[in-house]
């Protein structure tokens, strides 16, 4: 008991000790007990560096005019041919002339000038009352064979051929083919293959490949 008396009392000393540390001392008022306030002073916040925004004008971009082939000249094979711009028919086809010696450009891939992506020119080998079209020999072509493309203001881009396949038409890898990036090459396509007669059209694509020379 003596302990729990004597603890219990140094715990009490040691409590008020702290209190009294925090309250005005005895017979002082609050004015003279309170020290007088010191000013505080706050630093300026430092200037948040400036941020340089690039100004861009709303006026619309000029868009570079494209230049459509009009010609593909073959010298091994003698192909002489004009080139019209073809868009997409009704069942989703790269559209063709119906003469098959006349050759579309598709117009939504990469142009006479283009320095990327793959330029593709398609024609009938033959169609129902027309001669055989100039691109039947396309596929006795060999590797190196040139082939140049003139444009509408008469320049001309010679390119050599890389590959020449067949694929069956079920198979032809249209993504690569008609690729909108990446090296920039030349894709000539005509029908070939064995003619089925139940379906009018031959089984297999001749496919060329040719790169800038």
């Amino acid at each position: 008991m003596k302990r729990s008396r004597t603890a219990a009392s140094t715990m009490a000393i040691a409590l008020a000790v702290c209190l009294s540390a925090c309250a005005a001392p005895t017979g002082q008022s609050d004015a003279q007990s309170r020290p007088s306030p010191t000013p505080t002073v706050t630093a300026a916040p430092a200037r948040t560096p400036a941020v340089e925004v690039p100004v861009t004008s709303s006026a619309p971009r000029e868009v570079e005019p494209r230049v459509a082939p009009t010609n593909l000249l073959i010298s091994d094979i003698s192909v002489d041919m004009p080139v019209v711009p073809v868009g997409v028919d009704g069942g989703s086809q790269m559209e063709l002339p119906v003469d098959p010696a006349i050759a579309g450009w598709y117009r939504f891939g990469p142009d006479a000038n283009a320095d990327e992506g793959h330029m593709v020119l398609s024609a009938h080998v033959d169609a129902p009352n027309y001669p055989i079209g100039p691109l039947a020999g396309l596929r006795d072509l060999d590797p190196g064979a040139s082939i140049v493309v003139e444009d509408e203001s008469g320049a001309q881009r010679e390119y050599r051929v890389a590959s020449v396949t067949y694929y069956p038409k079920t198979d032809l890898p249209v993504d690569e083919l008609f690729d909108r990036e990446g090296e920039h090459a030349l894709v000539v396509i005509t029908c070939g293959g064995p003619f089925d007669s139940s379906t009018g059209r031959y089984r297999d694509n001749v496919v060329v490949v040719a790169v800038a020379a």
